[in-house]
């Protein structure tokens, strides 16, 4: 996964001085050296003040105004055994989405089972919850919106928990909170294309993990991660935007299936708005 580091923030002193900066300041003492010591502290002053004033700019990047969600929908294989591929996702998905700079108060993880990742705290996965967590980013975040599931899935919706969230509850939550904000939503589930006609506006990107008709693959006891999710993580280092990301991992899960021998091959759909094709932010 991608690491960008960025240093740590200024604490409140940097304001004060900056408040000062163009100000004379006093000699501290009449004694001999007063004079090498202001003249330092007019240093110090002007060189933390350019840090003030250079550093959030170059923290907030592309996505420093973006709110995210992150949710993994179940917790077990496809044959019904414990499973940790849809949270393995969520937890490796948050990772590269901080790495390209969105902001870790922006980013809300949901597991079906938070109590077992204190160390991430995950919300619970419900479909209130999400919606209404959408809601509050939206309220503090003025840019675009992401959101991702990692789930199993059937012809009406993606499985979270013991519920099926349908296309139009999703539809509606982004609508309500994102309204026409640049939007991407990746849906990494069976039959996941069933969420493209229901979501589709002219500033949303839309990604699959396949179509309406079709299941997608890797969901066995022994995998990490579903072979959709595994396309996305080893994509994001070679993509420097959302469609050349979808069109990469399309490409990734029909390489993977063909070199499994599996089928029918699951055919990942995407779909780009017209304003959404321009409106995106490139990360690099």
């Amino acid at each position: 996964m991608m690491q960008v580091f960025f240093p740590p923030p200024l604490t409140g002193e940097v304001s004060s001085v900056a408040r000062r900066r163009g100000r004379p300041l006093r000699p501290t003492s009449p004694v001999n050296g007063g004079r090498k010591i202001d003249r330092a502290k007019r240093l110090l002053a002007v060189a933390l003040a350019a840090l003030f004033f250079v550093l959030p700019a170059r923290a907030a990047g592309p996505f420093g105004d973006w709110a995210a969600v992150v949710v993994a929908g179940d917790w077990h294989a496809h044959d019904g055994s414990p499973s940790e591929i849809f949270d393995n996702a969520r937890r490796d998905v948050t990772a590269d989405l901080l790495s390209l700079g969105f902001p870790p108060d922006n980013v809300i993880q949901f597991s079906v089972r938070p109590e077992n990742y204190p160390r991430q705290m995950p919300l619970k996965s419900d479909g209130t919850t999400i919606a209404n967590t959408l809601w509050d980013l939206s309220n503090r975040t003025n840019a675009g919106c992401l959101v991702y599931f990692s789930s199993h899935g059937s012809p009406d919706g993606v499985v979270l928990g013991d519920d099926i969230y349908a296309p139009k509850t999703l539809a509606l939550a982004i609508n309500n909170s994102c309204s026409d904000r640049p939007t991407v939503v990746i849906m990494s589930a069976c039959f996941s294309g069933v969420f493209v006609p229901a979501l589709q506006a002219p500033n949303r990107m839309i990604l699959t993990a396949a179509r309406p008709d079709r299941t997608s693959f890797g969901c066995g006891q022994t995998d990490k991660y579903p072979y959709f999710d595994q396309c996305v993580l080893q994509s994001w280092p070679g993509v420097g935007d959302f469609p050349s990301l979808g069109r990469a991992v399309v490409a990734c899960v029909a390489a993977r299936e063909k070199k499994e021998h599996m089928v029918p091959p699951s055919e990942p759909q995407l779909w780009i708005g017209a304003s959404a094709a321009t409106s995106l932010p490139h990360w690099r």
